[in-house]
């Protein structure tokens, strides 16, 4: 069974020693921030602070929940799905891929049977500042939300489109979304709502559900409902319920809930932020406006955090486990059906917003620049600079067997291509951009002088003749029992603990 809410995803991590709670006051002024970064970096239990210092308040600060262990960064989220934890890379993806591929619609609620709506605050008795929003990296421009899903209006769709920008706090009714152009529910705003000058409702749904969670962080397309893929992943519905005062529905198990509406030809200050490239990003710019005309909680809401870019290229915190464990399996799904033969498409786990490892076969010449022509120019334009292509049999988690397949396939001069230098929609948080390459301050996104490549690391033929295949494996293994050795000490880990299961 997979669990319905994160309070019950934080009790699974309890139950299997990987919770740790904090009964003494924490500040959310930077302590918070760096008690996660250590338990993030020494790979230990997710911290749950219960007591917040200098604020009077039932809310709980919960650092990095998604955060997989570093050895097996899928482990938490299996356990969540009702799956295995000791499932290989490879068999997990393959079982989040067969819940992928059969989304199942959600299922609304009244407002009584929704535990997100135990406490109402609209009107004069809104208040952002009284739950304790984290200041999370020294020479960040304010206090932030920015583990959580925003839910805004989709006319394709019946239930909305999902999506995660960060958002910036800034009194008791107003906050600063970091909307750049290029992704949908910016899009929705600066080409839509803002021309017209309409106000476009949003919701930002703070500590949902964990299928929720990783879903908005996927590459939906167009016209297709987050909410049904949820819960294709959950195995089961998602409830939703309806706003307080627009017309949107958000998962009716979250932890807190924030309806407003982001308003036309306003901005206020966003930024800098210690983001996911591992450094302070910046300049401080202007970006929408989130106006709160509604708060919506359970009782005692426990509210989630991510420290990003705690180190250049460091990955072990939320967003980089969520695109490991479900953007991965996703892109996979959309590389199928548009009709390449993807054995695994995985985000580098270290820069998992950058690069990719692909592994796929090579049926035909110009077949890998057709398959990074065509991520480039979709769903990979803004983030992704590179691919590296692999063989279908190697394992694109292993960064040892991506390393020495670049090494040793990869040569420098025929297997590096370049795209060439094009002007095109980029995010503006890349260190290599001057200030003048990240663009319109008004949509917040770069038309930026920006290159892209890929690497072949496949093999030739006769090199790939020579790959020992999964029954010469097992036949050698047979001959060292024969001869009195372990076969078990040269199976790699991740088979090992699958065929315990």
């Amino acid at each position: 069974m997979s669990v319905n809410s994160l309070r019950e995803y934080l009790d699974l991590l309890d139950t299997t020693g990987w919770l740790r709670t904090f009964d003494q006051p924490v500040s959310w002024d930077l302590e918070a921030s760096a008690a996660t970064m250590l338990a993030n970096i020494r790979d230990g239990p997710i911290p749950v602070f219960e007591s917040i210092a200098g604020l009077e308040t039932e809310s709980k600060l919960v650092g990095d929940p998604y955060r997989g262990p570093q050895t097996r960064p899928w482990n938490h989220f299996a356990r969540a799905l009702g799956l295995p934890a000791g499932l290989s890379g490879r068999a997990y993806y393959d079982r989040v891929i067969d819940r992928l591929n059969a989304p199942q619609a959600p299922r609304t609620v009244a407002s009584n049977e929704a535990p997100c709506k135990e406490t109402v605050q609209t009107g004069n008795g809104v208040d952002l500042l009284s739950f304790p929003w984290p200041y999370i990296h020294e020479g960040d421009g304010g206090r932030y939300s920015n583990h959580h899903t925003i839910v805004a209006p989709d006319p394709d769709t019946e239930w909305g489109t999902w999506s995660s920008h960060r958002m910036m706090i800034h009194d008791s009714s107003r906050a600063s979304l970091l909307l750049l152009a290029g992704e949908q529910v910016p899009n929705r705003y600066y080409y839509d709502y803002e021309p017209r000058g309409e106000p476009m409702p949003v919701a930002v749904v703070i500590g949902s559900e964990p299928t929720v969670e990783c879903t908005a962080d996927m590459w939906i397309p167009t016209g297709r409902s987050e909410a049904a893929f949820a819960g294709g992943l959950k195995n089961a519905p998602v409830d939703l319920v309806q706003c307080e005062t627009n017309d949107l529905y958000v998962p009716a198990t979250a932890e807190l809930v924030l309806e407003g509406h982001v308003r036309p030809d306003d901005r206020l200050d966003e930024g800098p932020f210690g983001d996911y490239f591992g450094y302070m990003n910046g300049p401080r710019r202007s970006m929408p406006v989130f106006e709160v005309d509604a708060i919506t909680h359970r009782n005692e809401p426990r509210i989630p955090f991510c420290v990003e870019g705690s180190g250049v290229g460091y990955g072990q915190n939320s967003t980089s486990t969520l695109r490991l464990v479900a953007a991965g399996p996703d892109a996979t799904v959309g590389l199928r059906a548009a009709g390449f033969d993807v054995a695994m498409a995985v985000p580098w786990r270290f820069t998992s917003r950058t690069v990719w490892v692909i592994a796929t076969d090579r049926p035909y010449p110009g077949y890998l620049h057709e398959l990074a022509n065509f991520i480039f120019t979709t769903w990979g334009m803004l983030h992704i600079d590179f691919f590296v292509f692999v063989d279908a049999a190697v394992d694109p988690l292993d960064p040892r067997a991506v390393l020495t397949a670049i090494a040793l396939e990869a040569d420098p001069d025929a297997d590096f291509h370049q795209f060439g230098v094009e002007r095109m929609p980029k995010v503006p948080l890349n260190i290599y951009q001057t200030p003048d390459e990240k663009g319109s301050a008004d949509v917040g996104t770069s038309k930026a002088k920006t290159a892209k490549a890929y690497i072949d690391a496949t093999t030739d033929g006769d090199a790939a003749e020579m790959a020992a295949t999964p029954e010469t494996r097992k036949r050698a293994q047979e001959r060292l029992v024969e001869a009195g050795l372990t076969a078990a000490r040269f199976d790699r880990p991740d088979e090992r603990e699958e065929q315990s299961q």
